[in-house]
């Protein structure tokens, strides 16, 4: 039977973390009736993900609250050289240049985006997101607890708990987003397929509040790992001192061995943890926090089923190595928003949804092993060293000893560290597991032109292309005013953009058909306008096309079609880019 009832909300979100926040204030700028609910009081109460990267900071760049990201963030010159070392106040074992600040990687990264990557904690990030939405017109519901859902062809029922009174009621969207986190509801009542393994090993958080400017302020860093392989029952045989806030506000992640029943940590025992990884046994420390948490290596095969979506660690459960939790999260409802909205307004066929899971599911696969990996790269550093799970401080102290040797062996020992420690740029480093996301899906229409390079490593080397699938470049260009614009933001704002030369002028005639044959919004851009000057040639370098070549830019900003010069006639641009719009949006 067919619900034809009146409709409480177009798009119901289930959580208020990096996903969901991205997912309502997503929406609630493209003008969708958006209700999100979360069953806790507030936000997040303990600093979680931090690594924003460059590729999420563009997606807050096109929101229009990158300004707002980097005011409570810390930028990229105190995320520095992740530390290797005993102790804090102990010996130190090596320094790796991340994140991107080395003199190696640092041009790399400022070449291929005009945003920053920063370290903006969960704390801080969350607010943003939930408040920008409910300010764009979202409606946000704390202390509701979602309990299940039905689906039919025309919408969704969910049943809902107010944890305040105590009742149960029912809302009727026409959409679902499960961004519910690592222990889904949504997914679980959905029926998701996973692969991997939930639970590899134990972990606790340890957040406190302690002066460590004396240790931290000459080797700025988000990260400090402490080799303990014998003082933990578990983990990686590495504690972590992570920064929240320079130099006050601390993380300390410590192992615990699964196999076991979850230790119990009282304050005092939190604070003997927190004085032995830093190394100093008088230091006066204020215990925040402690809670557990799972290692885990697990991603679903397809991301939804008819009328409901899940999005974030609802669909993809890692490590935090590497960073990619809250970016991935927030970089899949940047994919999916704009996809709901435009079938919601009737712009786009059911059929464009297909291609959230044939896009998101492949990166979410990717991140789960390659933080997964990442963790596990931590070994041989152990190797060289000669240390392991029985190990204690004085085979510490040996290992080091040896190191530091002025032989032969001693040589050899520090180039096997050097390697073992150039190994972890995979996981400090990889801007092209960042950057080089490439979608394959109905919502791809392929072009033509040249393959890509792929000389560079794919995972540590971003390699910006036009090719249909890929993210459009980023290169600096002039506007009226005199003032850098980059071309990421002349595309996006969740309209499509067809993007051409001066001289493609038979595309902007081609666009405007479009646009008044099937009613999509669409931006057409011309760059050597006086608002868009190619002014440095940079655009020129990297288009891959002609100057009346043309690109069809996708809301999201990846790259949907592409043709490589000028067409025959204005009424064949006309039919080509008509044939590939009607082609990505299921019409």
């Amino acid at each position: 039977m067919t619900r034809t009832d009146t409709y409480d909300t177009d798009v119901l979100v289930v959580g208020s973390g990096p996903a969901g926040g991205s997912a309502a204030l997503l929406l609630a700028t493209y003008g969708i009736r958006t209700l999100l609910v979360t069953k806790y009081g507030w936000l997040a109460n303990t600093p979680r993900a931090h690594i924003t990267n460059q590729r999420t900071m563009e997606v807050l760049r096109d929101l229009g609250v990158e300004p707002e990201a980097r005011a409570v963030g810390s930028p990229s010159h105190l995320m520095g050289d992740t530390v290797l070392c005993t102790a804090l106040a102990g010996e130190e074992i090596g320094r790796i240049h991340s994140w991107g600040t080395g003199p190696a990687t640092l041009t790399e990264y400022a070449s291929k985006s005009p945003c920053e990557m920063i370290d903006l904690p969960q704390t801080y990030l969350e607010p943003i997101l939930v408040s920008k939405a409910a300010e764009r017109g979202a409606k946000i519901r704390f202390d509701t607890e979602f309990l299940s859902f039905t689906q039919d062809e025309d919408g969704v029922t969910a049943l809902l708990r107010d944890r305040i009174r105590g009742d149960e009621f029912t809302v009727r969207a026409r959409y679902l987003i499960g961004a519910d986190g690592g222990r889904s509801t949504v997914a679980e009542q959905l029926g998701l397929p996973f692969d991997g393994r939930m639970g590899k090993a134990g972990s606790m958080n340890i957040v406190f509040k302690a002066d460590l400017t004396r240790y931290c302020a000459h080797r700025p860093s988000v990260l400090y790992w402490v080799l303990r392989p014998g003082a933990e029952t578990g983990g990686i045989g590495m504690g972590l001192v992570r920064m929240v806030r320079p130099w006050n506000e601390w993380l300390l992640v410590w192992g615990y061995d699964i196999e076991q029943p979850p230790p119990a940590v009282d304050e005092e025992e939190a604070r003997r943890i927190v004085r032995d990884l830093i190394g100093d046994p008088e230091l006066p420390v204020e215990i925040t926090s402690t809670s557990l948490w799972t290692v885990n290596h697990s991603y679903a095969a397809s991301y939804g089923t008819g009328r409901v979506f899940c999005a974030g660690d609802a669909v993809h459960r890692h490590p935090p190595s590497n960073g990619l939790g809250s970016n991935t999260s927030i970089q899949d409802s940047y994919n999916l928003a704009w996809k709901l909205a435009m079938v919601i307004r009737g712009e786009a066929g059911p059929a464009l949804l297909d291609s959230y899971t044939a896009e998101r599911a492949p990166v979410g696969r990717q991140i789960v092993e390659r933080a997964n990996l990442s963790r596990d790269q931590f070994g041989p550093v152990f190797d060289v060293l000669g240390v392991g799970a029985g190990s204690d401080e004085e085979t510490i102290a040996e290992g080091l000893a040896a190191l530091r040797a002025s032989t032969a062996d001693g040589a050899k020992k520090r180039r096997l560290l050097e390697d073992a420690v150039q190994l972890k740029n995979y996981e400090f480093n990889a801007h092209g597991v960042e950057m080089n996301q490439r979608y394959v899906s109905g919502a791809v229409f392929p072009g033509d032109g040249p393959d890509e390079d792929r000389s560079a490593d794919p995972e540590l080397v971003a390699r910006p292309t036009t090719r249909p699938g890929a993210k459009v470049p980023h290169a600096w260009l002039v506007d009226a005013g005199g003032g850098r614009i980059s071309t990421l933001d002349v595309v996006g704002k969740g309209v499509f953009t067809v993007l051409t030369g001066l001289s493609g002028g038979v595309w902007e005639s081609a666009a405007d058909a479009c646009r008044d044959e099937l009613g999509v919004p669409l931006r057409s851009v011309r760059i050597g306008d006086p608002d868009s000057r190619d002014a440095y040639g940079e655009w020129s370098r990297v288009s891959e096309i002609a100057e009346d070549g043309v690109l069809l830019v996708r809301p999201d900003g990846h790259v949907a079609w592409r043709c490589t010069g000028a067409p025959g006639n204005a009424a064949s641009a006309r039919a080509e880019l008509l044939g590939a719009l009607r082609q990505v949006l299921g019409r």
